[in-house]
């Protein structure tokens, strides 16, 4: 067992020796312990091993030298001779080592920048990854900047918070902006906030302008429709043709309300005048942040208020067109722009908006036109108004709203449009009065007589059988008058045009105030005429002449009438003109001043007289005031043969009548006491050239004595006191065939009182007295005779 063990050993040690000649010195050291961890003394034997290994090593190296001596001898005798070139070839491999050496050096250098290029390119594309996940960050703080860009704005925010921002979340100025993201929001909502109060002071500036434009417009459209319907209906009155639907025709602006120059110019809309983009902007904004309503409200409160102001009128507007114009320019311009908003935004403004802001608009300018109208004295300024408020419904009626309120109003202003036009006209006819010179109208040529009538529809057979010079019967102002009424009738007929009425309205229109001219002013103006006290008789003379001729000439306003509407008078309900009365009651109102003033021409010759009541004996001929009366009388009548016969009869029997009455009522007078019988035969002188007169048939168409028997009263009173007839008074008293059936018995005491001896001084009586006792007493006895008959009256009465 033992020598077993000493050949492991000895094998062992061998495996060991190999391994250390064939492997690093390195790895001796954990060989060589496994010596020592082997058995004990082993490494004695080792140690021994390896010396006798070292041996061999040895005598196998001296053998190698031996064997290779010479070949060394002869190597180191050769390098020393090649040591010369050995040392020069060192030099040169020095030298190619230092550059081998900066070389590496160089390339090491290369190496190291390639190195740092592929960092550097590694890390330039992980920037260039994280830096496009924020381009849109970058994007969006440069679009947020543009305050032309609100909504985009907004849009790339939405998009930054919902995308990218969750991307780059851990970059700082992310989380800033994700902060400043809503700041952003309320910065834009107020800058929103300013452009839309920038834009409604805008459209505020502009309603004029706006509104202007589309009145023009609609006046051309209407203007247009209007020359349509007279060269279709031959006639330039009717209702027209056309009704506005939406939009204003794009047409050239050939407008009544201006020159006809503008009919070449552009026409311009609202869009060409306001920029509405901010309204829009703004909608979009508050729509993206989810505010609509505060904008929708907010929007329609300040609208409702600017409505307000626009509806509020100057207060001098009446003074002028202008100022009509502006306001309804500017009340045109507001809803423009609203209708405007209505269909270019969704829900903005609603239809039921607009109407409500429409009605609350329409009763206000009702209000105010009906204010501001009725302070209109001028109607050419009244006619203005008329034409705007028919452009002006016709401008709003073309964009959706109703304006039947506005027509029917125009109805109101009518009315009072025809009281101006008859205020005015109430100055032209007196005017035309105050002008005239009441005489007939002298024509010296057939020119001029051809002047006359085309003026005035005359037409006279036996005037125009006569030669050169003549006269034609009315005055100057008849014509005139006819002229002003046909004038009346243009001027009333301008305001029916537009109405859009058919012809038989506007027919019934213009009689309807035609007769208010006839019958109220003209007739107004001729009973002030007639009640003037410059007016005397010939002026009214000739005032009956020129009233007949003009109520000949209604029949011609008629047919002037007819021509301009084309609706016939046998239409049924057509409006008569009541032109026959007017003259009529102004030709009786003139024959009654002409019996008044005839009566007070008397009264004054009445008032010159100056009889001698106690005068004994007449003068033998008339008195000389009655002598010109009755010439001033006949003078008067000769005029009067120009009026129609019954009016000079009248006039001539008034005049007779009153001069009796007149005469009688001196006789009687209770002033007068006591009156002789010489006064009587005086008294009685004057009443025969009265008598006479009338017999001299200063009127012609009397028939017998009928003039005279106006003096009848006067002529049996008188023949009773003249005869001294008392028996046959008295016994043939109210019998038919009596001789004195005219005479009262009260007026016959009155004047036998005045004739009766009541005093000792009663001369009248006293030659009767010393002659004739019995005569005084026959007095007494007709006088109580007289009295019964009175009392009998009395009490029979």
């Amino acid at each position: 067992m033992a020598e077993n063990e000493s050949l492991e050993c000895i094998t062992e040690h061998e495996r060991i020796l190999q391994e250390i000649e064939s492997t690093d010195t390195a790895c001796v050291g954990p060989t060589l312990r496994s010596v020592y961890d082997d058995q004990p003394n082993a490494h004695k034997r080792f140690m021994e091993k390896l010396d006798i290994r070292i041996r061999n090593h040895d005598r196998e190296i001296e053998k190698m030298c031996n064997f290779h001596h010479q070949g060394f001898v002869d190597a180191i005798t050769e390098l020393l001779k090649v040591r010369a070139d050995a040392e020069k070839l060192m030099g040169q491999v020095t030298d190619t080592n230092r550059r081998l050496q900066d070389a590496g050096r160089e390339v090491t250098a290369q190496t190291e920048e390639v190195i740092r290029c592929r960092i550097q390119q590694r890390n330039m594309a992980t920037t260039v990854e994280k830096l496009q996940l924020c381009i849109p960050g970058e994007k969006a703080d440069h679009t947020v900047d543009l305050s032309s860009r609100y909504y985009a704005a907004l849009k790339t925010m939405e998009q930054l918070e919902e995308v990218y921002i969750p991307r780059v979340s851990q970059y700082r100025f992310c989380q800033i902006m994700a902060e400043n993201l809503p700041k952003l929001r309320e910065e834009i909502k107020d800058i929103s906030m300013s452009d839309l109060k920038d834009f409604l002071e805008s459209i505020r500036k502009h309603s004029d302008k706006i509104g202007e434009t589309a009145m023009k417009q609609a006046q051309q459209h209407r203007t247009f429709n209007s020359a349509v319907q007279k060269q279709a209906s031959g006639m330039g009155y009717g209702k027209p043709l056309y009704s506005l639907n939406g939009q204003i025709p794009s047409q050239n602006n050939g407008l009544g309300l201006e020159d006809d120059d503008q009919s070449e110019e552009e026409v311009l809309t609202a869009q060409d005048l306001v920029d509405f983009s901010p309204v829009y902007r703004c909608l979009h904004i508050y729509t993206v942040l989810g505010d609509r309503e505060t904008f929708e409200n907010y929007y329609r409160k300040q609208r409702k208020k600017q409505a307000r102001l626009v509806l509020q009128p100057q207060s001098n507007m009446h003074e002028t067109v202008a100022g009509y114009r502006r306001y309804f320019n500017q009340i045109v311009g507001f809803f423009v722009v609203e209708d405007h908003i209505l269909h270019a935004t969704q829900g903005l403004v609603t239809r039921a908006f607009t109407e409500e802001i429409w009605n609350m608009a329409l009763s206000k300018i009702i209000a105010v036109l009906r204010t501001h109208s009725s302070y209109c004295s001028d109607p050419d300024l009244v006619l203005e108004l008329k034409n705007l408020i028919v452009v002006f419904a016709d401008t709003l009626q073309g964009y959706g709203f109703p304006v039947n309120r506005l027509f029917d109003l125009l109805f109101e202003i009518r009315d009072q449009y025809n009281e101006t036009l008859l205020k005015k006209w109430a100055l032209v006819f007196r005017e035309i009065f105050d002008l005239d010179n009441y005489s007939p109208i002298p024509v010296e040529t057939e020119e001029d007589y051809r002047s006359v009538i085309s003026r005035f529809p005359f037409h006279d057979v036996e005037i125009e059988k006569q030669d050169f010079p003549k006269k034609l019967p009315m005055s100057q102002s008849v014509p005139q008058i006819y002229i002003q009424v046909k004038e009346f009738i243009y001027a009333s007929l301008k305001f029916s045009e537009s109405l859009h009425r058919s012809s038989t309205e506007i027919d019934d229109m213009l009689r309807k105030s035609t007769n208010l001219l006839l019958t109220r002013t003209l007739s107004g103006c001729l009973q002030n005429l007639i009640k003037k006290p410059h007016i005397g008789l010939t002026e009214l003379v000739q005032i009956i002449i020129n009233t007949t001729h003009l109520e000949q000439a209604c029949k011609y306003l008629e047919d002037f009438i007819t021509n301009i509407t084309n609706v016939s008078p046998e239409t049924a309900h057509t409006t008569r003109l009541y032109g026959l009365s007017t003259f009529k009651d102004a030709r009786h109102a003139a024959e009654g001043e002409i019996y008044t003033k005839l009566n007070q021409k008397i009264d004054e010759f009445i008032q010159l007289a100056d009889y001698e009541w106690g005068m004994p004996e007449s003068d033998g001929r008339a008195s000389g005031y009655l002598m010109d009366l009755i010439n001033f009388l006949r003078s008067t009548f000769q005029v009067f043969t120009h009026l129609p016969g019954k009016v000079a009869q009248t006039a001539c029997m008034s005049a007779c009548k009153h001069l009796s009455t007149s005469l009688m009522q001196m006789l009687l007078d209770s002033e007068l006491k006591q009156i002789t019988m010489g006064a009587i035969q005086q008294f009685n002188l004057d009443v025969i050239q009265c008598e006479l007169f009338a017999s001299s048939e200063p009127v012609p168409g009397f028939q017998g004595d009928t003039l005279q028997l106006a003096f009848i009263d006067l002529r049996q009173l008188l023949d009773l006191f003249m005869v001294w007839d008392w028996s046959t008074y008295l016994a043939d008293y109210g019998q038919p065939s009596s001789k004195y059936l005219r005479v009262n018995p009260s007026t016959a005491l009155a004047l036998l009182e005045k004739m009766k001896d009541t005093s000792k001084k009663n001369h009248i009586f006293s030659q009767f007295r010393k002659n004739d006792r019995d005569k005084q007493k026959l007095i007494e006895t007709v006088v109580k005779q007289l009295r019964s008959l009175v009392n009998g009256m009395s009490q029979h009465s």
